[in-house]
């Protein structure tokens, strides 16, 4: 398995792997625990400056030319008061799940940055487990307040 690293739109070509394709990737394999396509390039937006974006990285792992897993990391700007980062997506082919491919990408993505890491994980997301033996806790509980569009 080979991860590339992607931090900016001109090394997407560089991989053989489309913007596209890896959102795409994302949409399928996160399921029931994704978001739009839109909010992923959104997202990625985000990772590469674009919109008032800080940066980040999307990770892309590949084996035999084929996307198994992709991530995205955003930086928050906040580390004096919250983490410095926030791994906003990660999936794994389904296929490919339980193999431990997960774990490698999560883990090299916390290896690349600086600073604490947060991310957001439903309870009943069979992923929660592998977090939490890589080394996340649920240190608060996170309310949100929807507003209704007017």
């Amino acid at each position: 398995m080979e991860i590339i690293k992607i931090k900016n739109e001109n090394e997407w070509n560089k991989y053989q792997t489309s913007r596209e394709e890896f959102v795409d990737f994302l949409f399928k394999h996160l399921g029931q625990y994704g978001d739009p396509k839109s909010s992923i390039n959104k997202c990625i937006d985000f990772v590469f400056k674009l919109n008032s974006g800080l940066g980040g990285f999307c990770l892309i792992a590949k084996e035999e030319e084929k996307i198994i897993g992709a991530l995205i990391m955003n930086n928050t700007g906040m580390g004096e008061y919250i983490p410095s980062n926030i791994l906003v997506y990660i999936a794994v082919d389904e296929s490919q799940r339980g193999k431990g491919i997960g774990r490698k990408i999560c883990e090299f993505a916390i290896n690349e940055v600086n600073g604490d890491v947060a991310l957001h994980v439903e309870y009943d997301n069979p992923a929660k487990k592998l977090y939490e033996r890589i080394g996340f806790s649920s240190k608060y509980a996170e309310m949100r307040l929807i507003k209704q569009e007017i």
